[in-house]
């Protein structure tokens, strides 16, 4: 399997901490997810998307990143591949256009995905991970009803109708929402103020809450009308979309 955290803020912060300096944190955790790491940083002019095949955990690169990170929405991802070799198109946060899109566990029925999803994502596929091919799954249903949070609601709802899909935790932005689902693997939040954060696993010391599994949790990054910074909830109003 592999690891990922995102995390959305009121204003530019640091992620330094659960991406380089914590003990358990993602760069510790690379040891044993350790083929490739990506970082994804929303600027104002967009994404800037890291990728490598190196163990971060062995990485300059990774370190020199992770040391130096800060923005308002990042989503970060270690790899421990399953389905497609080591390779950079297989590495994630994979990015189409204003979408960028991270994976964790595996997705056993790929041809129910590749049934409901459309010409025009399949057409885009560039690596062979059953992950890219969730977030070409999850993209047709923003595609078709033109909204990304109606988009994603409607993918996870598809997605729970399939029965036993195998394991799809996935993060997913679109530069102004934060998109966090859990389903066949543990998924938990951490509310600090003016920052939330969610992860595989718990990254630090601090009171990590577990997600509910089928969940979807909308966090915002930006507000949409006006393209300033929006207030983060707390933990405790965290936007849950029960999709059961």
């Amino acid at each position: 399997m592999c690891r990922m955290f995102g995390m959305v803020a009121g204003r530019p912060v640091s992620a330094r901490d659960v991406l380089r300096d914590a003990p358990r944190g993602m760069r510790t955790l690379a040891h044993e997810h350790a083929d490739g790491w990506g970082i994804a940083v929303h600027a104002q002019g967009g994404w800037l998307v890291h990728r490598s095949t190196n163990c971060a955990a062995r990485c300059q690169r990774y370190d020199e990143l992770a040391a130096c990170v800060e923005g308002r929405l990042v989503i970060a991802h270690v790899r421990k591949k399953t389905v497609g070799e080591v390779s950079l198109l297989n590495t994630h946060p994979f990015q189409r256009g204003r979408f960028v899109f991270a994976h964790n566990g595996t997705v056993k029925d790929v041809n129910a995905l590749r049934a409901r999803t459309s010409a025009d994502q399949l057409a885009q596929l560039e690596g062979d991970t059953d992950s890219e091919r969730l977030f070409a799954f999850v993209l047709t249903f923003v595609d078709a009803l033109g909204d990304t949070r109606l988009g994603v609601a409607a993918a996870v709802r598809a997605l729970h109708s399939l029965g036993d899909i195998g394991t799809a935790n996935f993060l997913m932005s679109d530069g102004t929402h934060l998109y966090a689902h859990r389903l066949g693997q543990s998924l938990f939040a951490l509310a600090r103020e003016g920052v939330s954060m969610i992860a595989s696993e718990p990254l630090t010391d601090e009171p990590w809450t577990a997600l509910p599994e089928r969940a979807l949790v909308v966090l915002p990054a930006l507000d949409q009308q006006t393209a300033e910074p929006a207030e983060v909830p707390g933990l405790d109003e965290l936007p849950l979309l029960r999709t059961a």
